[in-house]
């Protein structure tokens, strides 16, 4: 008899082992607690947490170490190419490749778009449409996505010299 526990842990298993089998380049440990789909060109750093990622198009997606994510964000890397021979668009793609610091923690629904670079110990609320670059220890939310708010850096770098990562 199979218990919810263990049925569980079997998603998990079959999540992680899709993410491994299909990104570029991962360091244990990794944990994927929810669906999740990456590219060949997804590398990501030791004690990654996805709890329900999508990334999506041709562009490199480099995530650093202790990131974390809620459910159902995405990272897109291409967009349609509207400046080529057709109107809206034409059928080529500019990629465009994304960019995660260390120790970033990304909210529920967020949105990180082509050509973004977040900063070492970022937060980015819940919802958010990240649209443009988001500096180290900020604190940032909205759509479009602006900082509103900065981690106490000497905290950070405190907890970050100790080693006291989730």
């Amino acid at each position: 008899m199979i218990f919810d526990r263990q049925i569980v842990a079997l998603k998990r298993w079959n999540y992680k082992r899709r993410v491994v089998r299909r990104c570029g380049g991962y360091t244990e440990p990794l944990r994927v607690n929810g669906p999740c789909r990456v590219t060949p060109r997804t590398f990501l750093g030791r004690n990654v947490s996805f709890n329900g990622m999508a990334i999506r198009g041709g562009g490199r997606v480099t995530i650093g170490d202790n990131f974390h994510s809620g459910p159902e964000c995405m990272i897109l890397t291409r967009n349609h190419h509207y400046e080529g021979e057709s109107i809206p668009y034409d059928e080529t793609y500019v990629d465009r490749d994304v960019v995660i610091g260390d120790n970033v923690w990304l909210g529920i629904r967020v949105i990180v778009l082509p050509g973004v670079t977040i900063g070492e110990g970022a937060i980015i609320q819940a919802g958010s449409v990240v649209v443009g670059d988001i500096p180290k220890y900020a604190i940032a939310g909205g759509h479009p996505c602006r900082v509103f708010g900065q981690r106490n850096a000497e905290h950070y770098e405190r907890l970050k010299r100790e080693g006291r990562f989730h």
